[in-house]
């Protein structure tokens, strides 16, 4: 019964625009988020998405990380001319865990419902995140494939969980509510592109996105670098 009112709690009616949410480190970005964001836009029927770009992450090593307004620099660069928007309002809303930062979203945006995008490699873990089944009841999971990870994805305890709500790209579009815990795979053709590869063949990329603080594509404010994180 307490799982029962739980699921008829998440479930709303459409009405608002629905938006996909990519949240990472983006260090930096690159061509393979924004083809699996534009991807899933078309798949789910997004009017559009934001990338979330983390101001720190303690599940990746901080060494070589490099400052926010770099990244969120780079972030905006492959974002031109597609519905993709860059924030990082983690910063703002003075979270520290992903369950609270998709809480507060929610809480701040309540005509606009969301779904959370993540790649195989994050569902692979996704049991070590916090409260990671309170954020699958909060919005509707979809889980696009990602090269080497897929076969860790299938056998985590995330997915032994999860299993049990998945749903269709197709269903997810036509339905008349909007209702979570639900889990969508969507499978593509791989792409190979990572911000590792880009670090190792370019070290000093973040050099190239020196200048001006730039500004948050969803608050409008300016992103200053900072100390501060938000974990997993």
């Amino acid at each position: 019964m307490a799982g029962a009112r739980r699921r008829k709690h998440s479930r709303v009616r459409h009405g608002g625009p629905i938006t996909g949410l990519l949240g990472g480190s983006f260090n930096p970005a690159h061509g393979g988020h924004r083809r699996i964001t534009r991807f899933a836009i078309e798949a789910l029927g997004l009017d559009e998405a934001w990338w979330l770009v983390s101001p720190g992450n303690p599940l990746k090593p901080r060494e070589g990380m490099a400052p926010l307004a770099a990244r969120v620099q780079s972030a905006k660069a492959q974002a031109k001319r597609a519905p993709i928007r860059v924030t990082a309002i983690e910063r703002e809303l003075g979270t520290r865990y992903t369950v609270d930062t998709l809480a507060a979203l929610t809480r701040r945006y309540p005509k606009r419902h969301f779904v959370w995008l993540m790649g195989a490699d994050n569902l692979a873990q996704f049991h070590r995140w916090k409260d990671w089944r309170r954020i699958a009841r909060t919005m509707p999971i979809a889980v696009i494939a990602r090269p080497g990870y897929d076969d860790d994805a299938l056998a985590s305890p995330a997915m032994v969980w999860l299993r049990r709500y998945r749903l269709s790209a197709s269903r997810l579009r036509n339905r008349g509510e909007w209702s979570a815990p639900a889990l969508i795979e969507l499978r593509f053709d791989p792409d190979p592109r990572s911000a590792t590869q880009i670090r190792r063949a370019d070290p000093d990329w973040a050099d190239r996105f020196a200048g001006p603080a730039p500004r948050d594509e969803v608050t409008h404010s300016p992103i200053t670098d900072t100390v501060s994180g938000v974990d997993a």
